[in-house]
């Protein structure tokens, strides 16, 4: 399984909006040039985020974009999950609810595939957008102090 850059992306400008956000809305020009991720792709990335509830915009010379939560609100599943489409499951007959596979009664392997994704699911449902800020904050403490 991986996860698409799509994904990847919509966590970095997550943690981007809210360690700028405390000036209110923050531009997509300005998360571009930090996170070095092209407009254009941002743009599709924050509709989604956008229209499923986990970003408000705001217009005007003030415009950008802003939490409508606290970070620790945000769970890294679920910004995964709107930017995924829906599911981050490791196989496809678990991508779908009603996924139609003609092996699902004797499938040897589903209950495993089952197991990852409950696994996959715990641990990106336990980290917050609030922990991954203080994971960026202690790599740069340590970067500072290792030089």
């Amino acid at each position: 399984m991986t996860i698409s850059s799509r994904g990847r992306y919509a966590l970095r400008m997550m943690i981007d909006i809210a360690e700028n956000c405390s000036e209110g809305f923050v531009p997509i020009k300005e998360i571009s040039k930090r996170q070095n991720i092209s407009v254009k792709y941002l743009e599709q990335i924050v509709s989604q985020l956008t229209k499923s509830g986990l970003l408000r915009s705001g217009r005007g010379s003030q415009g950008g974009y802003a939490l409508t939560k606290t970070p620790r609100e945000y769970t890294v599943g679920e910004i995964l999950r709107v930017a995924e489409g829906g599911t981050i499951a490791p196989v496809a007959c678990l991508a779908v609810e009603n996924y139609d596979c003609n092996r699902k009664d004797f499938c040897q392997t589903l209950d495993f595939w089952k197991g990852l994704r409950d696994a996959i699911d715990k641990y990106v449902d336990s980290v917050t957008l609030q922990n991954l800020m203080k994971e960026k904050t202690a790599k740069k403490r340590g970067s500072r102090s290792a030089g």
